[in-house]
């Protein structure tokens, strides 16, 4: 089994990237009421480095609606946040208003850490 790296815990962060496409008939109130509750999440829930919600500007045929960025400190930040009360809340009204949702998820080397802190040359 590997050992904990160091350099790895402090100079990774986990990222996380959902879109939804919205069924139609939906309101627009709804999907409003579903941008801003995602847009409250950080303020709601710890360990969220960056999060950025929109929707979508090119309606091309491929496009989904809405799609969020988020960045966590690690995996376990992000677990904690999938099953907080207030993200399960969001998750579900996400489902409910949506045809389709798609996401993926994967750990990248945290840029501010590397450039601010850590000569590697």
């Amino acid at each position: 089994m590997r050992g904990i790296n160091l350099f790895d815990k402090i100079l990774l962060m986990f990222v996380h990237i959902v879109c939804w496409k919205y069924k139609p008939g939906i309101s627009e109130e709804e999907k409003v009421q579903h941008i801003q509750m995602l847009k409250n999440l950080p303020d709601l829930i710890p360990d969220i480095l960056s999060f950025y919600v929109g929707r979508d500007e090119l309606h091309l045929e491929r496009s989904f609606d809405t799609g969020l960025i988020a960045t966590y400190t690690n995996k376990q930040a992000f677990d904690y946040y999938t099953f907080h009360p207030e993200h399960q809340k969001v998750a579900e009204l996400g489902r409910k208003l949506s045809e389709k949702v798609v996401s993926v998820d994967f750990t990248v080397p945290d840029e501010t850490k590397i450039n601010k802190h850590h000569d590697l040359s």
